[in-house]
């Protein structure tokens, strides 16, 4: 295995060390960095950010890493550092925008905490640009295609989403990144709902 990238090892190392600091002070700092309903007494600003680096236990986040370590340094590689971040962000902030909508929709009032929306943004980019890679899930523990693996995920969230189940579990932020990953990589490529991107000349590298 080639070494990590510096954001992605950056991102690993950044929410494991928050996550110990966060357990060490008796989840003080999920308090203040966890996303909560716009209608909450909790909520600020800065957490449609935060969120992205507080886990609520020591599974959630080795999941959320391990995907990190299995989807996004490849995704680093190929795009550069500039891109990455962009796209993550995109995926972060849309998982968040969701998650609030959601709340304020159905009257939720639970915080919501960790890096899925980015890692479910990454998770679709990596289906869309390698669609026949063979990959390993541990759940279920069978081999598929990147690209029906995606399209499983994300109808399940969606199910369990509209259904309730796992109610713990934030399905519609999960959307909601692939939602923001899906519309960055078409802004990159110039397609709708943005305008088109310019032509460069002869032999010039497309964006994506």
């Amino acid at each position: 295995m080639p070494p990590l990238p510096p954001i992605t090892q950056a991102l690993i190392l950044v929410n494991v060390a928050l996550y110990c600091i966060d357990v060490a002070l008796g989840n003080a700092l999920s308090q203040w960095m966890a996303l909560w309903p716009l209608g909450s007494e909790f909520f600020f600003p800065w957490q449609v950010v935060t969120y992205a680096f507080m886990h609520g236990s020591l599974a959630h986040i080795f999941f959320n890493m391990m995907g990190f370590w299995m989807f996004g340094g490849e995704l680093e590689r190929i795009w550069g550092g500039k891109r990455y971040s962009q796209f993550l962000a995109a995926s972060i902030l849309a998982a968040a925008l969701t998650q609030l909508l959601m709340s304020a929709v159905f009257g939720w009032m639970n915080p919501t905490v960790g890096a899925s929306g980015g890692l479910f943004g990454l998770l679709l980019a990596f289906g869309m640009m390698f669609p026949n890679r063979i990959i390993m899930p541990l759940f279920p523990p069978i081999p598929m295609k990147a690209k029906i693996f995606v399209a499983l995920y994300g109808a399940l969230e969606l199910i369990m989403g509209v259904t309730g189940t796992s109610s713990g579990v934030a399905h519609f932020a999960h959307l909601g990144g692939m939602l923001g990953g899906w519309l960055m990589l078409r802004f990159w490529r110039g397609q709708p709902p943005f305008p088109p991107k310019r032509r460069g000349p002869p032999g010039a590298r497309r964006p994506f």
